[in-house]
């Protein structure tokens, strides 16, 4: 990787990568063998024709769009932990380790089924938005105190 000055100001070292299609063979029990087909079969793809497009319509250099993708993409796992919790990720996960440590089919299917019941119960304002009253803003004045007497 080479660095060239930064295109707005001068000052900063930027980084260039080239983008490089990727073809490889990996054993069947490899635990990454699914990411690794993504990237030669979306390596067939040339992103820098809807980069360049984007950048077109939207007015914003191709770079800076790569730059975005590449960052959102990268902090997608952050990003999901900071939408959900980490309380929530604990009590996800808490079925998956039990399991585990039973070692049991029995015990993952029962995780399963606890896992889908939580997020069903997340879920379940997405699909029925009226299981919150509409909240309505109280209009009289209760903090009227004005003596009448005189």
């Amino acid at each position: 990787m080479t660095t060239v000055p930064h295109e707005e100001t001068g000052q900063e070292e930027e980084p260039t990568i080239r983008l490089h299609r990727w073809c490889a063979t990996w054993p069947d029990n490899d635990p990454h063998a699914n990411f690794k087909s993504d990237v030669v079969l979306y390596g067939r793809l040339d992103p820098l024709a809807t980069l360049r497009g984007m950048s077109e319509s939207l007015g914003i250099p191709v770079g800076a769009l790569a730059r975005y993708v590449l960052a959102r993409w990268a902090t997608g796992g952050s990003g999901g932990l900071l939408e959900i919790g980490p309380v929530m990720v604990h009590r996800l996960w808490e079925p998956i380790a039990e399991a585990e440590r039973q070692d049991s089919d029995g015990e993952r299917l029962r995780a399963y089924h606890r896992l889908r019941e939580m997020i069903a119960w997340l879920k379940l304002p997405l699909d029925e938005p009226s299981v919150y009253p509409a909240q309505y803003e109280d209009t009289t004045d209760t903090a009227d105190t004005t003596d009448t007497k005189g």
